[in-house]
């Protein structure tokens, strides 16, 4: 029992040295317009599937999807400002239509793309001198039913959403949902053993949860002949690594899996 804890302890204590040593280097990756490793935001709450959250309690019914109407106006920014709040929440609700909604998946396989961030959109060419030029604003999904890329560019003085674009094969950084999707899959499947294991060692819990963990994470994409069958589509799947550390605690070294979140499975390297 005593070389188990030591092999297990040895695990966490060698996570936490490369963990540390790429935060840096994964931070740069994952965070712009996606609040996809944000390693000091604390832990990601776990929550349900929107399919149970949808249940009304008659005999577990689930409602039909709807897409909500836009928001009122609320407060703007100016310019080149960052967006506020109020204007992220009211372009992408304007950027989802029912079309979008009904024919798009989520990372749970719910109804509806998974939104992976919204951002600023660049000027147009035009405009570049323009001071009251319009705010526009990329918000971008993906959408898990066919492994794509959806970008919608809203125009936020006209409500309109001025371009759409769909691409395949290309991979953004991970948001905060899908990575809490991530680590529920690692934690459920046989895998995931290790993971938990360490994290007993470490503190003296059990693991059940991604909001016991504070994760971090990298787009993963296969190499040929560098990965065993079951991740041989990441890249045109969405596939993640995560870098997990326990709340209050130390980094536990999961380099060596994979989870393939568009064929919901988990893989291991080497």
């Amino acid at each position: 029992m005593r070389k188990i804890v030591h092999r297990h302890l040895g695990k966490v204590v060698a996570g936490a040295a490369i963990a540390v040593a790429g935060t840096a280097v994964m931070i740069g990756i994952t965070l712009p317009g996606s609040a996809g490793a944000d390693e000091s935001g604390g832990g990601l709450g776990a929550g349900g599937t929107a399919q149970q959250a949808a249940q009304d309690g008659q005999g577990g019914a689930v409602r039909p999807g709807v897409v909500e109407r836009a928001p009122a106006e609320g407060e703007k920014g100016k310019g080149r400002d960052p967006l506020t709040d109020d204007e992220m929440k009211r372009v992408e609700q304007l950027a989802v239509n029912r079309q979008l909604f009904n024919s798009s998946e989520n990372v749970e396989g719910a109804r509806g793309p998974q939104r992976v961030g919204v951002d600023l959109a660049e000027p147009e060419t035009a405009e570049l001198d323009d001071p009251n030029a319009p705010r526009r604003a990329d918000v971008t999904f993906y959408d898990y039913k066919d492994d794509t890329l959806v970008t919608k560019t809203v125009n936020l003085d006209t409500g309109k959403v001025e371009r759409t674009g769909v691409q395949h094969g290309v991979q953004p950084p991970i948001s905060r949902d899908e990575m809490t999707e991530a680590a529920k899959l690692l934690i459920a499947d046989p895998l995931g053993a290790g993971l938990k294991a360490d994290f007993k060692d470490a503190t003296g819990k059990e693991l059940t949860s991604p909001d016991q963990l504070v994760l971090n994470s990298m787009v993963y994409r296969a190499t040929p002949g560098a990965q065993p069958a079951v991740l041989a589509s990441c890249g045109e799947h969405r596939c993640v690594r995560l870098f997990p550390k326990a709340k209050n605690g130390p980094w536990i070294d999961s380099r060596d899996l994979v989870i393939d979140l568009s064929a919901r499975k988990v893989g291991k390297l080497g």
